[in-house]
């Protein structure tokens, strides 16, 4: 036997979904990797990029793989008791982010991919009972629940993607990339504001989003 199929053989028996995922996740926080491919996944893993098939049915499937396991572990890594549940429910968004901002060639499926697993529906979860104890019922409940889903998903996968296409230079990204150049007298109010503009930072005004959603829950439920 030679030694190149004594490779082979040894790579397929341990070749499994949980160190597929893992290294999944390394290539995905290698900077300047903007998105997952296959053949690469399989060179690190030191298998044909074809014995990934064998675990995960397609590049889809891998994909809904690697971000539930984003998801997941932003839920593990929260750490604000269910009580305080606005507080938990900034915990999820800063911890989401933060994964995301490390994975982004992950983080970007996020904003199409659905996962339906574990890491999905624990997150789903830990939301809609944040609301439920801030006093929502039935559609108000379900409503603030997919505000902060649709904001915390989207927004979040959007900075890990100029993060990662700015090679995390800054680890508080500005809204601009450049300084807004406008001539007063068409464009009176951008001219007013440019340095304020200039200021606004992606992280900020993402959980400056949540805290209205969640500003918005505390009223609805006063109501």
């Amino acid at each position: 036997m030679t030694d190149a199929v004594e490779t082979e053989r040894t790579s397929r028996a341990r070749l499994d979904a949980g160190l597929i995922i893992e290294t999944g996740l390394e290539l995905a926080a290698t900077p300047g990797v903007s998105s997952i491919s296959v053949r690469e996944l399989g060179a690190r893993l030191g298998a044909d990029p074809t014995a990934i098939y064998r675990h995960f049915r397609s590049k889809d499937d891998l994909m809904a793989a690697l971000l539930d396991e984003l998801n997941a572990r932003a839920v593990a890594a929260v750490d604000v008791q269910a009580d305080d549940w606005a507080g938990r429910l900034r915990s999820l968004a800063t911890t989401t982010l933060d994964w995301y901002t490390r994975h982004p060639a992950i983080a970007i499926e996020a904003m199409s991919l659905t996962t339906h697993g574990p890491g999905e529906l624990s997150a789903v979860e830990l939301m809609l009972d944040a609301f439920h104890r801030a006093g929502l019922r039935d559609g108000e409940l379900v409503r603030h629940y997919a505000l902060m889903a649709t904001h915390v998903l989207s927004v979040t996968a959007g900075i890990a993607r100029s993060h990662a296409e700015r090679h995390g230079r800054d680890e508080n990204n500005a809204w601009f990339d450049a300084p807004l150049l406008a001539d007063p007298r068409a464009f009176p109010l951008i001219a007013a504001n440019a340095a304020a503009l200039a200021d606004l930072q992606d992280r900020d005004l993402f959980l400056m989003g949540v805290d209205l959603i969640i500003e918005s829950a505390s009223r609805t439920a006063a109501d």
